[in-house]
């Protein structure tokens, strides 16, 4: 009894298990799957129209699943991918996420959920997440943070997003368990309440970002409270979505000040001349560091010298990019910023619409190191006043930008920079050069050089024989002729060369880039005219694809030799021949055929002179050349039977037929056949005849064919003039030529039924079986099997006439 009860526990438990297998695997068996995944262990599943967490590879390290339409993550899901470090679910319409979706995840570092339907943040969610180091949950339609503690627990937590249009309230518990952040990031325009201290509990603080539109509008209390929070000395504080119109707007930065931050970057700001004198008041004396506007749109004239009174010497870099302007037809340009220019070191004024800055006078001289003017409205007139008509009052500049702009003479920006000294980097890219002078003066000290976008058709002296660096991308260039012995780098993609510059001319460069011109091939030897060339970057181009440059180019690609391809197998791509049009050279395979052609040829030619001589022996030895021949005398006789036919049935032809027999014979035989000479008829007649009876005329081709004529028509002839045809026939007519011509004939003329019919007259000299007849003459075989024939007397001195016997 007790082993049946056991017997009945362990059956009940299979059940259980079965069942519980079963729905495990229903469940699995109902979810999509995803096979997106590189060797790298990544799977991008982005965009790919599902509804449930797809299945892949449990072996997968990043899981990208962002921009589909999953409402929800169950618990089952994500089993099984212990090895996941990177999670994306950002942009899905995530309701409901299981309380221990996530549990299974001990190596995740990354994890997005941002941009999704969540309502209320689960602390469970994230309890087994111990080696999280980064965490999004921006844009999720939750109200408050900080009723519990969520981030209790992530203490690797570096990066952390939270908030959005829906975040109405902020806790003091609300980073709890978070003890430091490399970058905090809390989008809260739309905050209501926010409890003093919620964000203070992290130290060190890397970098803060904050978007505060609403209460900077509304509830500046509240605001500062947040500010106060988050301001330390060295930590970068990002500041968002601003609309800072009047005094009260700044009030907030009051807090800022207090607490010295160094690194303010505004983002996104709407500020009028009046905040602006307001805010350089209040930062006064302060040390910022950096000063960055992003994305700025001002109202006003740009009258700020009401400012210029205060302290900003402390200013290091000054950035002001995006710059939208509302009335421009008043605005006075940046000649009011020059206060503030004197002390920077770096000064970028980017796609502001700025036509000139003003010149630093003498008792203000700056002491700029870096200069970016790019994407303005700058011409080669307003540079000289900017640049303060090249007399070297920026004597420290070391990287001047003045790209994207509507300069047109090269000569004119190289006598501008001439004087300064310590000059290095220059980029003059994207501008209207379209010609390049012969010569062309330069600081001595400058090794970048950028002239990429422009129009120049041609490459002169001009350029600094200085340079270590030097763009020419995005020209009209076909070749390059200028020795630059310095140069270590060198960019000429989106030209038209045809090849590749010599590299005599470049004793020391290091990286060349010359993609997407019309480069056709190259080869080793225009490598090795490089002495210390190790990177190459060539790809995009017309490539034609020759045995030659794919084996070159599929060995380098391995490996072998001292350049590397370091933009990668697929961006070389055969243009010619058409049928490779479209490969990657590196997966192409030629054939002997096509790449040893001459070789090819006269091995083929040759083989085929084997071949030829083989089967012309062949030919021979299976009598071919006699079937061909035979055959055209069997066309002829065709063309000759009704003539032939009418002569035999017309009496009065009977005068045109010489000979009443022709004979073939072999001569061998004729010892047995005649008893005198072969020339007269007679002795034929009588040799022939034991009893002699009516004389008969005899056709025999020693006496009676014409010398010279071809032997088949001789033949022909003599069957036309006789009344029959007989053959003599034995071993030696078997095995003579002369005798094998007349039967060859014969097997076509005589035996064919229709050339007229007549049978021919066989007499076996010896016995004689039809196998040893040639099996070409089948037909005379046939005729031996089924027609009467003459058989020679065995000794003819006996006088024994011959008889007639009938084979069966």
């Amino acid at each position: 009894m007790g082993q049946l009860s056991s017997l009945h526990h362990f059956l009940f438990l299979l059940f259980l298990f079965s069942l519980c297998w079963g729905q495990r695997t229903n469940q699995d068996t109902g979810r999509p799957s995803c096979n997106r995944c590189d060797r790298r262990l990544s799977c991008d599943c982005s965009r790919g129209g599902f509804t449930r967490v797809p299945m892949v590879t449990d072996r997968a390290l990043t899981l990208d699943l962002s921009f589909n339409n999953i409402t929800e993550v169950t618990d089952v899901d994500l089993t099984g991918h212990e090895q996941l470090r990177a999670l994306s679910l950002h942009g899905n319409r995530l309701v409901v996420i299981d309380p221990s979706a996530f549990n299974s995840l001990w190596s995740l570092e990354e994890l997005d959920l941002s941009d999704n339907q969540l309502t209320a943040l689960d602390p469970r969610w994230f309890s087994k997440l111990g080696a999280l180091q980064q965490l999004n949950l921006l844009n999720n339609p939750y109200s408050c943070i900080g009723s519990a503690p969520v981030f209790d627990g992530l203490v690797r937590l570096r990066r952390l997003a939270f908030g959005g249009p829906a975040l109405r309230e902020i806790q003091r518990g609300a980073l709890s368990g978070v003890s430091q952040l490399e970058e905090l990031t809390v989008h809260a325009n739309n905050l209501t309440r926010y409890e003093s201290g919620a964000l203070a509990y992290v130290w060190p603080l890397g970098r803060v970002t904050l978007s505060l539109h609403g209460p900077f509008l509304t509830d500046r209390a509240l605001a500062s409270s947040v500010l106060a929070d988050v301001s330390y000395p060295e930590t970068p504080m990002v500041l968002e979505d601003l609309y800072l119109i009047g005094n009260e707007s700044v009030k907030p930065f009051y807090e800022t000040a207090k607490r010295r931050v160094r690194y303010i970057t505004f983002r996104n700001l709407f500020i009028s001349d009046e905040t602006i004198v307001r805010l350089l008041v209040v930062v006064n004396g302060v040390p910022v560091i950096s000063f960055i506007v992003d994305n700025v749109t001002l109202t006003g004239e740009g009258r700020w010298e009401r400012a210029n009174w205060t302290d900003h010497r402390a200013v290091d870099e000054f950035v002001v990019r995006n710059v939208v302007v509302l009335d421009v037809f008043k605005f006075v340009s940046f000649l009011q910023l020059q206060f503030l220019l004197q002390y920077p070191r770096k000064v970028s004024v980017i796609n502001s619409k700025a036509f000139v800055l003003p010149c630093p006078t003498s008792s203000l001289l700056m002491n700029l190191q870096y200069f970016d003017l790019s994407d303005n409205l700058l011409t080669d007139m307003t540079l000289t006043e900017t640049l303060c008509n090249g007399n070297g009052t920026l004597k420290d500049l070391r990287v001047l930008n003045v790209s994207g702009n509507a300069l047109k003479s090269l000569s004119t920006v190289s006598r501008l920079v001439t004087k300064l000294r310590k000059l290095t980097h220059l980029d003059i890219s994207r501008t209207d050069y379209s010609f390049m002078p012969q010569s062309c003066p330069w600081p001595s000290t400058l090794r970048h050089l950028n002239i990429s976008g422009a129009k120049l058709t041609t490459v002169t002296p001009c350029l600094p024989t200085t340079l270590e660096v030097l763009d020419l991308s995005n020209n009209d260039l076909k070749d390059f002729t200028v020795a630059l012995p310095s140069l270590r780098e060198l960019h000429l993609s989106g030209n038209k060369f045809l090849r590749l510059p010599p590299g005599n001319l470049f004793l020391n460069l290091q990286a060349l880039t010359i993609q997407s011109n019309t480069l056709n091939m190259f080869d080793r030897s225009d490598l090795q005219s490089y002495k210390r060339l190790s990177n190459l970057q060539a790809g995009q181009n017309k490539f034609v694809c020759s045995c030659d440059f794919v084996a070159f180019l599929q060995s380098t690609i391995k490996g072998d030799g001292d350049v590397q391809l370091t933009d990668g197998e697929e961006s070389y791509v055969c243009d010619s021949p058409l049928y490779l049009q479209g490969e990657q050279v590196g997966q192409v395979h030629l054939s002997v055929v096509v790449c040893h052609r001459v070789l090819f040829v006269s091995v083929s030619c040759g083989v085929a002179l084997f071949v030829g001589v083989l089967l012309c022996i062949l030919l021979w030895r299976l009598h071919a050349f006699w079937y061909i021949k035979m055959t055209w005398a069997w066309l002829k006789a065709k063309h000759s039977s009704r003539r032939r036919q009418r002569l035999r049935d017309d009496p009065s032809s009977d005068a045109l037929l010489t000979f009443d027999a022709f004979v073939s014979y072999s001569e061998r035989d004729e010892h047995h056949l005649f008893s005198g000479s072969c020339s007269h008829s007679e002795a034929g007649e009588n040799s022939m005849n034991p009893r002699p009876l009516q004389p008969l005329t005899l056709c025999l081709h020693k006496r009676d064919f014409l010398p010279g004529q071809w032997i088949v028509d001789n033949i022909m002839s003599a069957m036309e003039r006789s009344r029959r045809t007989v053959f003599i026939l034995s071993e030696n007519f078997v095995q003579s030529d002369w005798c094998r011509y007349e039967l060859d004939f014969s097997h076509f003329w005589l035996f064919d039924g229709d050339a007229g019919g007549d049978p021919a007259i066989l007499i076996l000299l010896e016995p004689l079986s039809k196998d040893d007849i040639p099996k070409r003459f089948c037909k005379l075989r046939k005729l031996m099997s089924s027609t009467t024939y003459l058989e020679w007397p065995k000794r003819r001195r006996e006088g024994r006439t011959t008889r007639l016997k009938q084979t069966q």
